[in-house]
């Protein structure tokens, strides 16, 4: 006879649960590594402070046990200050770097990660790949000092546009440990010199790249050899092999997805698709994190639990699994604390009768800080333990006290005996349920009868369960969703209440179909249906919530009181979540509001009152200008993009502008301006129109082209009113004048963009003003500088080049301050010395972005200031 099922109740759980200590002391510890990032003092300080203190503690442990376990406490702050100071940052220098100037390089060197391919410019290949140096040779110098180079290698040469095809030269795929000799170009990464940008040279240095290289395949020569680890080559042949089994049972479409899903493979995944999980909520499904590692491990633990495997023999190969499905995935950092935190978790599971599940998130969080304490700052990190904190801390208390007593009542409802066994409401629950089961079983059999109603039941109560949790996650992650990714899920419990369950049924399955596959295929077709159908369910939803208007939400930057308060909240909600019902209850209404506040109101603009400010935004070789009007109206004229023709998933609008504007506090844009139809003006603003869903757009005169398309398709999406603009159009906005100068009205387009179709505007504040001229050259300049009046501020057209900024228009604009957007070692070499040279005799104050990064102008109608981000 099975054993009788006990009933959970809340006194218990409450007394279980009232000391976290680990998660005291996690806590602790991050605040020392905040103190210590930020509130420098010599190191040895810190180890003076610690043996203060662990000397106090221990002196203080039996005679005052409580005052003890504040110094304790404080110990830990103060080791996460010390580990905070003494850790080493990344290298970001090494001596490859003076090769770093755009000649031509020999490199020797060994692949360290695998390339993937991908579509490159006029109808080739490319492939990215990371190396580590052997020998580095330039016509003066060598160099045989080990570093790490990002190197993209292309089919054909940019130059080379009109060259014959070379199919002898078919790109091969170049793996871990081969050596290669290239002659390629070697650039050092850039971060963009704009607020809120993405810490790319931060990001290459944690893999161990100090400088980027790009070369075509004809200048690469494959050498003998082989220079790595051999496991590490064994995990990577592994890999490829799963990999090609996924390409073997699946489309391309669905094993994209797969690949990501079930092994962390992102690379054959397009940015549409990233988009959609993204805007639904869902993307946590397609990169392999706590989620995906949770569901394969329980699948394991619980069939070898079913097979009477004993629990410490189920732990630890549960345990080993999970660690090599991490190793297999390349040892990402959120599977691998995901990782961390089973093996935690597990062992608590065998140590502890009485375990606390916030004890095991904050154990498994000091665990992973003390190995990085730089973790803390990483968004992967704050995400998994905000979401296993919430989950633990908020979701499982209201669970014990409303769905998980009603669980216990209906295992064995059919054996009386175990009606005492519980309290007399729920053996009372147990009677009414067999009462209804004899009555269907007239009409449906008495086997049936006794299954259906606690079937029923119990998915009522799964589906409560899954809705609860899933909403919790949203609230609960709604501040670092919209601190780091500027997105408020608004879309996600629905689409999460039908995406994770399909993922808990395609995880195993493909799993599942990959290892019988490698027996037969025959063996692997019932499990790859399975998965197909799991994967069909995932992607239909999310394409359909993804397509929701309302799904594609951004908000800006939070402030710091909205943050405050959301962490406030959440700390609430932690404390109240095990008291009586009504306080439990006040804790969720303030974790909601917080999250309506972020993800629903929009946050004010960080501006000047009463000043024309004029922002050029670094957006590298290509145009993009912020203006806010004295009245608080904003207005962006371009946004930047690549180019010519080359494919990237590299989208300037939402990763170069869209970050800036929302650390600005931007949410929503009154006006957008297209200057012309080129590439590196045109292409980013879709992803702005989208992001920030403008009022107005301003155009004018412009060839049909694809961009153009493109762009013009999300503008009626977003109902954007689009208006016309010619010489000789004057119009307020937001307390300043706008005069057009160009084009022309009787302008004609030709079949392809023109830098002369550009716009050129001047906003006038009172008596200060700005020139504005998109990429204008001396035919358009010659038109207008006869009648053009004087302005403070000039943006020099067409980043610098000598077709532009012409004498004649300097003599009339006579301007105190000029910045040129120009993009860092641009292959024009702009901007050219005789512009630079014309506006030093003209004595024009001249910045630029690619050495001052953005930089803002400020006109109070009287004078005019400057703000850089890197100082000059």
């Amino acid at each position: 006879m099975p054993s009788p099922p006990i009933s959970s109740s809340p006194a218990i759980i409450h007394k279980l649960g009232t000391r976290y200590p680990l998660l005291y002391a996690s806590l602790w510890f991050s605040l020392g590594i905040l103190a210590g990032t930020y509130f420098w003092r010599p190191p040895s300080w810190w180890l003076v402070a610690l043996a203060v203190f662990i000397g106090a503690g221990s002196y203080l442990a039996q005679r005052r046990p409580r005052i003890a376990r504040v110094f304790s406490f404080c110990t830990l702050l103060l080791l996460g200050v010390f580990m905070a100071e003494v850790r080493q940052p990344p290298k970001r220098s090494s001596p490859i770097l003076q090769f770093a100037d755009g000649s031509p390089v020999i490199i020797v060197a060994h692949v360290t990660r695998d390339g993937f391919l991908r579509d490159g410019g006029y109808g080739g290949k490319r492939q990215s790949l990371e190396l580590e140096s052997e020998q580095v040779t330039s016509d003066s110098l060598s160099d045989t000092s080990p570093a790490g180079i990002r190197l993209n290698i292309y089919g054909r040469s940019e130059t080379r546009q009109n060259a014959e095809p070379r199919p002898h030269l078919a790109m091969p795929l170049f793996t871990y440990g081969q050596r290669l000799k290239v002659k390629a170009k070697l650039r050092p990464p850039r971060n963009f010199g704009n607020p809120g940008a993405f810490d790319y040279e931060g990001y290459l240095a944690s893999r161990n790249i100090v400088v980027l290289a790009s070369a075509s395949l004809d200048d690469l020569e494959p050498l003998p050899g082989f220079i790595g680890n051999r496991q590490t080559l064994w995990r990577n042949q592994i890999r490829r092999s799963v990999l090609n089994q996924i390409h073997l049972f699946w489309s391309p479409q669905q094993a994209a997805l797969i690949d990501a899903m079930v092994i962390g493979e992102e690379s054959f995944l397009d940015r549409d698709t990233r988009v959609d999980f993204q805007r639904s909520g869902t993307y946590h499904i397609l990169v392999v994190s706590g989620m995906n590692l949770g569901i394969l491990a329980f699948v394991v633990f619980w069939l070898l639990r079913k097979l009477r495997v004993s629990e410490v023999i189920a732990s630890v190969t549960t345990v080993v699994l999970a660690l090599g499905y991490a190793y297999l995935c390349n040892w990402g950092s959120p599977i691998v604390r995901s990782a961390f935190m089973l093996t935690f978790y597990l062992g608590t599971r065998l140590l502890y009768r009485n375990r606390s599940a916030l004890n095991t998130v904050g154990g498994a969080a000091l665990g992973v800080l003390v190995l990085d304490p730089a973790s803390l700052f990483e968004a992967s990190f704050q995400l998994t333990f905000l979401a296993v904190l919430g989950i633990a801390g908020i979701a499982l208390p209201l669970l014990e006290r409303t769905s998980q007593p009603y669980r216990s009542p209906l295992r064995f409802l059919h054996l009386t005996v175990y009606d005492a066994a519980f309290p007399p409401r729920m053996a009372q629950l147990r009677l009414d349920l067999r009462m209804l089961g004899g009555r269907l079983s007239r009409f449906v059999g008495k086997h049936v009868g006794n299954w259906i109603l606690p079937a029923t039941i119990s998915f009522i109560l799964s589906a409560y369960e899954v809705v609860l949790v899933s909403a919790l996650m949203q609230v609960t992650l709604a501040l670092p969703m919209a601190y780091y990714f500027h997105r408020a899920t608004v879309l996600a419990l629905p689409a999460n209440v039908l995406v994770v369950p399909l993922t808990e049924l395609l995880m195993p399955a493909a799993v599942v179909a990959v290892g019988a596959g490698y027996l037969s295929l025959t063996l692997a077709k019932l499990p790859a249906v399975i998965c197909s159908l799991a994967l069909s369910g995932i992607t239909s939803t999310v394409h359909l919530l993804g397509g929701v208007r309302l799904a594609d939400l951004r908000v800006g930057t939070p402030a710091p009181l909205s943050a405050l308060s959301a962490v406030a909240a959440i700390a609430l909600a932690l404390v109240l979540a095990r008291r009586r019902a009504s306080l439990a209850v006040a804790g969720l209404v303030a974790l909601a509001l917080t999250a309506l506040w972020i993800t629903a109101v929009p946050t004010k603009g960080n501006f000047r009152p009463n000043v024309l400010e004029v922002t050029g935004i670094d957006i590298g070789q290509g145009d993009s200008t912020l203006i806010v009007s004295p009245e608080g109206k904003t207005l962006l004229i371009d946004a930047g993009g690549p180019l010519g023709p080359w494919q990237s998933e590299f989208d300037y609008g939402e990763d170069v502008v869209s970050p800036y504007l929302w650390s600005r506090g931007i949410s929503r844009l009154d006006t957008v301006v297209v200057t012309h139809g080129h590439s590196d003006h045109i292409s980013g603003m879709p992803a702005i129109v989208a992001n920030f869903r403008p009022r107005e757009l301003w155009l004018g005169p412009n060839p049909p082209t694809n961009l153009l398309s493109r762009l013009m398709h999300v503008v009626e999406h977003q109902h954007v009113s689009v208006l016309q603009r010619r010489e000789g159009d004057q119009l307020n906005f937001g307390g300043s004048v706008v005069h057009v100068y160009a084009p022309p009205r009787d302008w004609q387009v030709a079949a392809q963009p023109r830098n002369n179709d550009s716009l050129v505007m001047k906003f006038t504040y009172r008596k200060t003003s700005v020139l504005l001229e998109g990429d204008a050259e001396k035919q358009s300049e010659k038109r207008f500088a006869g009648h053009m009046s004087p302005a403070d501020l000039m943006k020099i057209a067409h980043n610098g080049s000598t077709t532009s900024t012409i004498p004649e228009l300097l003599a009339a604009v006579h301007p105190r301050f000029a910045f040129i957007s120009v993009g860092p070692r641009n292959p024009f070499h702009h901007p050219r010395p005789e512009v630079l040279d014309r506006l030093q005799a003209a004595g024009v104050i001249t910045y630029r972005t690619d050495l001052d990064g953005a930089v803002s102008f400020y006109l109070d109608g009287n004078s005019l200031t400057v703000k850089t981000r890197a100082p000059r």
